[in-house]
């Protein structure tokens, strides 16, 4: 990876995030009339619904505190910010502690689900709303949520179960890896928070002791409670994007410690392993889900090429480089990233499209929904533009 290739890189990532993605949304996403983000639009931006995924609010306001705080204190970053915060403050918790996953545009309830990710967006998002203002008494919110986030996981009986924990006990991927990123983010603004330490660690090694199954060479989506291969549609599922994205977690972990070498090494098995098994070498790109005994899996929509597998391999594989400086990750950071932008990027409207066919057509039109909403794209763009600079300030970047 020449100088020039990375300055191209960088340009690229930072013009696609200040010029096209986080205006688009600027535009667009604010409800002035009742508070939060409304993100369900067309390519061209037309509401498409009104209702307001928890997530997404928590996602959007994390972007506008970091962005501020990480790119240029921009005043309507900062009240961005503020503006998703407070609208998860006065409607997306319920009177048990416990938050909606969807409410309505005024912010009546619609759904609450047994997991704990929109309290792990809004830890993130009240971090990032530390981060930017010094407001101690945010961060001490921030830090109680992600407290009371732990305390729900390990307590039992505290959360509904997806199947019937008797007859088949099991746990999932998603929860260690969400734990792993909130933590980081919780740290940049309680540094001195014992826990976010000690949740990381945890973490990172029950998903190298229960979840990678070296038989396999693949990070398993769904194991037992001690890491049991489970041989069921659940239990073969590899999701390769998910594990991908704990990966550069790992390997973000290994750099805040100063290039960890054993980290590193987890986090580079695991994006070598799960690289094999997502990357289509006959279309390209990161297939959505596999079977690990190579039989079909269950999901109808498993060969389709979602927008955020190709996002987090981007990071990943420039991540990986910037660790080992081993040239196979700098061609497959090319060649995922060159395939995203010729089809994702919407040319004529701006932003991305989100779901594509195996062959890379367009499937839907569709620039948000209570999924894709700002999130995913910026902070890939964000990440790979620091390690693009990082890279090119090393007297040698190859």
């Amino acid at each position: 990876m020449q100088r020039e290739d990375l300055k191209q890189a960088r340009d690229r990532y930072r013009q696609g995030l200040l010029e096209d993605v986080v205006p688009f949304w600027m535009e667009r996403a604010f409800d002035r009339e009742h508070g939060g983000f409304l993100f369900c639009r067309d390519r061209d931006g037309t509401l498409l619904d009104t209702d307001k995924s928890v997530w997404a609010q928590g996602r959007f306001a994390w972007l506008m505190g970091t962005l501020y705080t990480e790119v240029e204190p921009r005043p309507e970053w900062l009240e961005g910010c503020r503006h998703g915060v407070e609208f998860l403050d006065r409607h997306c918790f319920d009177t048990d502690g416990r938050m909606f996953f969807l409410v309505t545009r005024d912010g009546r309830p619609l759904r609450k689900r047994r997991y704990v990710f929109s309290e792990c967006f809004t830890v993130i998002a009240l971090a990032a709303l530390a981060r930017a203002t010094g407001d101690t008494a945010v961060r001490e919110r921030a830090v109680a949520l992600f407290e009371q986030v732990t305390q729900l996981l390990t307590t039992p009986g505290a959360l509904p179960t997806k199947v019937d924990p008797v007859t088949r006990p099991q746990k999932g991927l998603a929860v260690p890896m969400i734990l792993i990123v909130t933590a980081q983010e919780l740290r940049k603004a309680a540094p001195d928070h014992a826990a976010c330490a000690t949740w990381i660690d945890r973490s990172i090694a029950e998903i190298e002791r229960d979840f990678m199954h070296p038989d396999f060479e693949a990070v398993l989506e769904t194991v037992g409670p001690n890491g049991e291969f489970l041989d069921h549609f659940d239990g073969r599922l590899l999701n390769p994007g998910h594990a991908i994205e704990a990966a550069w977690f790992i390997l973000d972990e290994a750099r805040h410690r100063g290039g960890d070498a054993r980290l590193t090494a987890l986090g580079t098995r695991i994006l070598d392993w799960m690289w094999k098994w997502g990357w289509d070498e006959e279309h390209e790109g990161i297939l959505y889900f596999r079977d690990c005994r190579g039989g079909p899996p269950s999901e109808y929509w498993h060969d389709m090429k979602f927008w955020w597998p190709q996002n987090e391999a981007t990071i990943a594989t420039l991540m990986a480089f910037a660790a080992t400086g081993e040239p196979k990750y700098a061609a497959w950071h090319r060649q995922v990233d060159d395939w995203m932008h010729a089809r994702f990027p919407d040319a004529e409207h701006g932003e991305w499209f989100g779901y594509l066919h195996r062959d890379g057509r367009l499937s839907s039109t569709v620039k948000g929904n209570h999924w894709k909403s700002c999130f995913h794209i910026p902070r890939m763009q964000l990440r790979c533009w620091q390690l693009c600079d990082e890279l090119l300030h090393r007297p040698d970047p190859t």
